[in-house]
């Protein structure tokens, strides 16, 4: 019987090698599942490229497969189910003060990385199978209906995190919302903002970035020299209702606060390293009242409405995939994604 695997193993920082390592073995309550795509986040860029957290560990958590085996008291789930799989899950508890306030991604049972394919639970789908633990076998696994496939099922937990973000930011429809980055999460960010009824302007030095933001619904694509301009053609010329900030770029903050109007919102997307220091004019806060608030990872609350969502096809996820790599093309695939040029936007890794 088969009993290892091959996976991406992050050793350090960017040091992340392609291994043989043991199947997971799952104990009661537990589900294994054979990874067929995983997505590559930004987030898991970051951790690899600064060298955030200790290795050995396997990352990748936009992930989707077929259940092989389930653990014992494993119920609602049959061997041969296709899955999205969430790595994080809250309690969901009304003890829990985090949980009752809908602050999920603060609750102690969401820190909990649920998902493993050996080592500290890291995500795991850069692997050929993942081990998924019980609290997200009960409420962090989603199927995927007849007709969807692995690679729409990877942009669940994406555009779950972009939902809840766009709902703390308080949009209502024919506010004008201002997008930095129009990367893969951009994009989505635009999409939804257009959903919304929103009038949007998306930001991105790229001019390839910038088209695909028109084709996707954006009223107006600009450079970052020319927000103030936009926002006067549509109408704004006292700044945009909401700005949002989807590169991780802290120096941005500063004229996202400068280009929204006396009471708007800052919603920062992308800052999902600690310690990430930028300045503001305390008296745009208090005297202008401009709101600067986070936004980070998914709402178990909207974790059915989002993955219907992409179910229906009302988001252009295909159109978003630019990239494909095998497993053994792992580091190919993470240097790619690291590199907003001219032809990139979702990177795809498969497994076979």
């Amino acid at each position: 019987m088969i009993d290892r695997m091959w996976a991406g193993v992050y050793h350090g920082k960017d040091d992340v090698r392609i291994e043989q390592i043991p199947i997971p073995q799952i104990n009661s309550g537990e589900v294994l599942v054979r990874v067929a795509v995983c997505g590559v986040c930004g987030t898991d860029l970051k951790k690899i490229h600064h060298g955030l957290v200790p290795g050995p560990r396997v990352f990748g958590h936009e992930t989707s497969g077929t259940i092989v085996d389930l653990g014992s008291g494993v119920t609602g789930w049959c061997i041969g189910d296709r899955v999205a799989v969430m790595h994080h899950v809250p309690c969901n508890l009304a003890t829990c003060r985090y949980c009752k306030h809908g602050d999920y991604a603060q609750c102690p049972t969401y820190k909990v990385t649920g998902v493993t394919a050996g080592f500290e639970p890291a995500g795991g789908g850069y692997a050929e199978f993942v081990r998924v633990l019980p609290h997200c076998t009960q409420h962090g696994m989603v199927k995927i209906p007849e007709g969807n496939t692995f690679e729409e099922a990877t942009f669940v937990e994406p555009l779950n995190t972009v939902v809840k973000g766009i709902q703390r930011s308080g949009l209502i429809p024919d506010d004008v919302i201002v997008v930095y980055g129009q990367g893969p999460i951009g994009l989505l960010i635009t999409q939804t903002a257009k959903h919304s009824g929103a009038r949007v302007v998306g930001v991105d030095p790229l001019q390839y970035r910038r088209d695909f933001a028109k084709h996707l619904g954006a009223d107006m694509a600009v450079e970052p020299s020319n927000v103030s301009d936009a926002l006067f053609k549509l109408g704004a010329k006292d700044g945009a209702d909401i700005a949002v900030v989807a590169v991780a770029d802290a120096s941005v903050i500063k004229d996202a606060i400068r280009n929204v109007r006396k009471g708007g919102k800052i919603l920062l997307f992308a800052q999902t390293r600690m310690n990430d220091l930028f300045e503001v004019d305390a008296g745009e806060v208090c005297v202008n009242e401009k709101t600067i608030i986070g936004s980070y990872s998914s709402d178990i609350a909207s974790q059915e409405a989002v993955a219907n969502m992409i179910w229906r096809g009302d988001y252009s996820v295909d159109d978003l995939i630019t990239h494909r790599f095998s497993l053994n093309q792992l580091n190919e695939a993470l240097l790619t994604a690291s590199r907003p040029v001219a032809g990139v936007l979702k990177v795809l890794v498969s497994v076979p």
